[in-house]
């Protein structure tokens, strides 16, 4: 696979890609499927499904400049691997939810078991995304090169694509036969795994030096704006995608789980070689028309969903929305890791930055969502989704405006 980039990639890429991909492994069983369970543990009651997401991503948004100080005292390496074992334990909360869950109703009760277990799963995921997300974009940052960024960026996306393919229809497989007990207890012993590669990684040396009131306010500085507002609109977006596409499809499908699984393998076939067809095109340098014109086909993905009724309109509109996706995130990515990479030694100052604007992003969405709910149906809020997604320009904006300020 290495004759896919040019000249030679670090030891760091490769610990970090092995343990990321054994991560999806885990994450393609249960992505699709968690808001699913959520649903059917909250009585098919959305709005709770959208309180807890909106929980747990602002506790993550207002901590993680506060954790970043303390990743000083345990170090990237460390963190990671503690992030991995924290990640394993929050399925293991839900694990035991679904034990004590009676035909996936849940129980009103301050005192419930069930209830406490659910603000135990937030508090956990918490610092687990503080120690895996700030290391992760940090090391990716460092360990990818510009020649290859966009190649290797596209080798991940497209492993996860591959990997896609098997995890929902696997996952809806196991809860058809079995139950959600087998499903968690699987993702959980491949999650351990991903501890083999991680301890591969080489160390980094660096420090997050800014203080919890100094993110903030480079956060709403001015010249941060536009980044900000391109991150915040990813993360808004992502909500969409990853919450409410899968109850959408779960209500549209009858709650079939094998059904659901297939559809989404059979969806994500179609689109695995172009992925690493756009790395190579990433980065020859044209990241920013590329972003500028795929953005607005992306975008009309998200529209066109809205009229979706059938599993087959599922399929075309999805296959559709991949492939713009691709077109799209893929030099997004590139450029954001470009852009933290320039950064020096402040890679993990902007990488603060970076997370704090996608989960306020993704809160700002579910909010939305529970308006739009309050008078529409659940698809409505894709329309949300296809604005968001146009944010995406704002950094390429920055892009232009920066190196208009070198030139001069």
């Amino acid at each position: 696979m290495f004759k896919y980039f040019k000249g030679r990639i670090s030891q760091g890429f490769i610990s970090l890609y092995y343990g990321r991909m054994i991560l999806r492994i885990s994450g393609g069983l249960l992505n699709l499927f968690m808001p699913i369970f959520l649903y059917e543990l909250f009585d098919f009651n959305i709005k709770f499904v959208i309180y807890y997401y909106l929980a747990g991503h602002l506790l993550y948004a207002f901590t993680v400049a506060w954790g970043a100080q303390y990743l000083n005292k345990i170090g990237l390496r460390r963190s990671l691997r503690i992030s991995v074992i924290l990640g394993a334990i929050y399925y293991i909360v839900f694990y035991f939810i679904d034990k004590f869950s009676f035909n996936g109703v849940f129980a009103f009760s301050f005192d419930s078991k069930i209830l406490w277990l659910v603000i135990l799963s937030i508090i956990v995921i918490t610092p687990h995304r503080i120690m895996w997300w700030l290391p992760c974009h940090t090391d990716m940052a460092k360990f990818t090169n510009k020649r290859n960024r966009g190649k290797q960026l596209s080798l991940l996306e497209a492993t996860t694509m591959a990997l896609g393919t098997i995890g929902p229809i696997a996952a809806g497989w196991i809860l058809t036969r079995y139950n959600y007990d087998v499903l968690f207890l699987i993702a959980i012993i491949i999650y351990f795994i991903s501890l083999i590669p991680f301890s591969g990684l080489p160390k980094t040396r660096e420090r997050f030096s800014w203080t919890y009131l100094r993110t903030w306010q480079e956060f709403f500085s001015k010249r941060r704006r536009r980044a900000v507002m391109a991150f915040v609109g990813n993360g808004a977006e992502d909500a969409v995608g990853l919450i409410i596409w899968p109850i959408f499809i779960y209500s549209l499908l009858n709650g079939k789980y094998f059904e659901i699984g297939a559809l989404s393998t059979l969806i994500v076939a179609v689109t695995i070689l172009l992925q690493l067809a756009m790395g190579k095109y990433a980065d020859i340098g044209a990241k920013g028309k590329m972003i500028k014109i795929s953005t607005f086909l992306y975008a009309t993905g998200w529209a066109i969903k809205i009229f979706i009724a059938t599993a087959f309109q599922i399929f075309i509109a999805s296959a559709y929305h991949n492939l713009t996706k691709i077109f799209s995130r893929t030099p997004f990515d590139a450029l954001t890791y470009e852009k933290a990479a320039d950064q020096g030694h402040y890679v993990d100052e902007f990488t603060v930055i970076h997370e704090i604007a996608i989960q306020l992003g993704k809160s700002a969405m579910l909010f939305f969502v529970l308006l739009v709910l309050m008078f529409f149906s659940i698809q409505w809020a894709f329309l949300l989704a296809a604005v968001a997604s146009l944010a995406m320009n704002f950094l390429v904006d920055e892009e232009v405006i920066e190196q208009g300020r070198h030139a001069g």
